[in-house]
């Protein structure tokens, strides 16, 4: 195929370069009083998000510049690669506990979650796979039960961590992509039942996924409980006003919010630039996913074009949820914002995968 474009989509750089700079600043505003109270150290946080920025800017600069169908060949050893740290990760003695889940393999305060990379893995699989057999979609047995039975692995797996959040995410992006590839809407409307009664099965099954449905429903029922992340989270909102407080003048950084430089560090923002400051993240991020959306639909490519729509997924569906939880109104689910909240392993993927994007947005018409 001839390229129809010198460069990557200038737009989308200038998004995700704009977005890591807010979450740059804002890990060290949101996280500077913990680091110094935990570690000595009010760059602690900062420090490390900055490496790894810097580790995935560089992966994001070479997969910009690798054709994109070198990830065809490597779909299905990634995935398989995915599925067998999926399954390490839940050995005792090598998976580590952290946040009440068993959802990392490292060493010290450095580590890899296997979760995070299987929602890229999946899409690359997907992609390849529809593009190949994209005629089988609309048949239920043929077409879209073998997909959903390996996408209905991996969310198991991710789930015995348990990790619903970033299962979540990867079974949004995926059904996108399934639907992208011209899956009928009968059937994924079905699925959607099957999913709700599944999803109500997980709650009765962990009492604590209860008492977040019951805190978002009404926090003050439980406010030192399960209703303290989110009402904690709107204490800090609602001070913001229009222009917030002042960059690094957060309250409720001060021991309120718990671990206000990941989940929640959009209501960080809200209050210290207000409406405006989170308006204008929000905006940069609509700015984003609509390049990435125009170049899954300009594509000639098949696989392109899935590939493209997965990884906008992926950072819409996380948007979404955040924010969503953020302003009350989903259950806290344990999503961070894309590029912006403190996480190593979330931001190379997600910088790796904005860097497939930009070299799709080469070849888009």
């Amino acid at each position: 195929m001839a390229k129809t474009r010198s460069v990557p989509d200038l737009w989308m750089i200038a998004a995700t370069l704009g977005i890591l700079a807010i979450g740059i600043v804002m890990v060290y505003s949101a996280s500077a009083v913990a680091a110094f109270h935990d570690y000595g150290d009010a760059f602690y946080y900062v420090k490390r998000q900055m490496i790894f920025a810097v580790l995935g800017i560089g992966a994001m600069f070479v997969t910009m510049n690798l054709d994109y169908s070198f990830w065809r060949k490597w779909a299905l050893p990634a995935v398989l690669i995915c599925f067998g740290l999926l399954i390490l990760v839940l050995i005792p003695g090598i998976g580590v506990w952290r946040g009440g889940a068993r959802s990392w393999l490292g060493i010290g305060s450095f580590g890899i979650q296997p979760s995070e990379f299987m929602k890229l893995a999946m899409i690359l699989f997907l992609a390849k796979l529809l593009s190949e057999r994209q005629n089988h979609i609309t048949q239920f047995t043929r077409g879209l039960l073998p997909l959903l039975s390996i996408l209905g692995l991996a969310f198991g797996l991710i789930m015995l961590q348990p990790d619903l959040g970033t299962g979540a995410v990867m079974i949004g992006a995926s059904l996108l992509v399934i639907y992208v590839a011209g899956a009928r809407l009968s059937h994924l409307g079905g699925l959607a039942l099957l999913g709700l009664g599944g999803l109500g099965g997980l709650i009765a099954a962990a009492p604590y996924r209860l008492q977040r449905i019951t805190a978002f429903l009404d926090p003050w029922q439980d406010p030192l409980g399960a209703g303290y992340q989110s009402i904690q989270s709107l204490y800090a909102i609602g001070p913001g006003g229009l222009v917030g407080l002042g960059l690094g003048l957060s309250r409720q950084k001060y021991n309120y919010l718990p671990e206000p430089q990941t989940d929640f560090i959009f209501s960080i923002i809200a209050e210290e630039l207000g409406f405006i400051g989170g308006a204008l993240l929000l905006l940069l991020f609509l700015l984003l996913i609509w390049r990435g959306m125009r170049t899954a639909i300009t594509i000639a490519d098949p696989f392109g074009s899935f590939l493209a729509s997965g990884i906008v997924g992926i950072i819409a569906v996380q948007v979404i949820i955040n924010i969503g939880v953020v302003i009350g109104l989903m259950p806290v689910t344990g999503i961070t914002l894309p590029l912006v909240s403190y996480g190593g392993s979330s931001l190379t993927l997600l910088l790796t995968a904005l860097g497939i994007l930009l070299n799709l947005s080469r070849y888009s018409r």
